[in-house]
């Protein structure tokens, strides 16, 4: 059973979640077990771990993995780290903002992702992770978690759900009780891992990809020749023009690089 800082510590340390910064903290062992069976690990695994919080997660992959980058915004966290942490050795803690880090200069570079991601960065950690590594196991808000593998014409389907789908395969996919959260969020979560399924996304046309996905999206009321027009791109296929980007699959958006 991983060692965990209580809430009773969080008192004793005069740590107050900060809802800015989306700090909702894994305080059940139980999650540790669901992330055991779906996270597609390897004990050699240099691992990232964006949102360290109390350190529950980062102790439970140190035991498990060779390194784990654990990344934490929040300065006041450290005692509850360092407590959480003591006579770990295999995690390299950074006090910073994920967003500006490049996963690609981390030293080792990691091969995976897990992580209790913050959910108002929750997907663009995802798309920065996705060019370095190579497996994922993260834990989102619900919506985000059904947006990642949308189908075409769907209400969640989007532009993120075109590059993921192009890129990776879902493994696993869990709803998480809102229970194993202090404080208790107000939206309900999902556990969701996955991996790349194609070098697409580590690929020098990658960027281009994403621009034109995005593009099309921008105005998704819109058609898609009218939408890429607006975004100074090049018409689509004459076949595609008509359409909506929600009516593309996601292969049909490499017609339009």
């Amino acid at each position: 059973m991983t060692r965990q800082v209580s809430i009773t510590r969080l008192r004793e340390l005069g740590i107050t979640p900060n809802r800015e910064l989306g700090q909702n903290f894994l305080i059940d062992d139980n999650v540790l077990r669901v992330i055991g069976q779906v996270a597609p690990l390897q004990l050699d695994d240099v691992v990232l771990e964006v949102g360290a919080g109390l350190g529950v997660l980062t102790r439970w992959l140190a035991g498990r993995v060779r390194l784990v980058h654990a990344i934490e915004i929040d300065r006041r966290l450290e005692p509850a780290l360092q407590a959480t942490l003591e006579g770990v050795e295999n995690v390299c803690l950074r006090f910073a903002d994920a967003m500006r880090i490049d996963p690609a200069t981390l030293d080792p570079r990691p091969q995976a992702l897990v992580a209790n991601l913050p959910y108002a960065v929750a997907t663009p950690v995802i798309m920065n992770a996705l060019p370095v590594c190579e497996r994922f196991c993260v834990m989102v808000q619900r919506e985000i978690a059904d947006r990642l593998f949308a189908a075409p014409a769907s209400k969640a389907y989007g532009a993120v759900s075109v590059l993921m789908q192009l890129s990776s395969r879902r493994l696993a996919m869990r709803p998480v009780s809102r229970r194993v959260f202090t404080p208790v969020p107000r939206v309900d979560s999902a556990l969701v891992a996955f991996e790349r399924s194609s070098e697409l996304a580590a690929g020098p046309d990658w960027p281009r990809i994403s621009a034109v996905v995005h593009a099309a999206f921008g105005h998704r009321r819109k058609r898609l020749a009218n939408a890429l027009e607006l975004a100074g791109m090049p018409p689509p296929p004459v076949d595609l023009a008509g359409l909506r980007a929600e009516q593309l699959t996601p292969e049909q958006f490499l017609e339009l690089l």
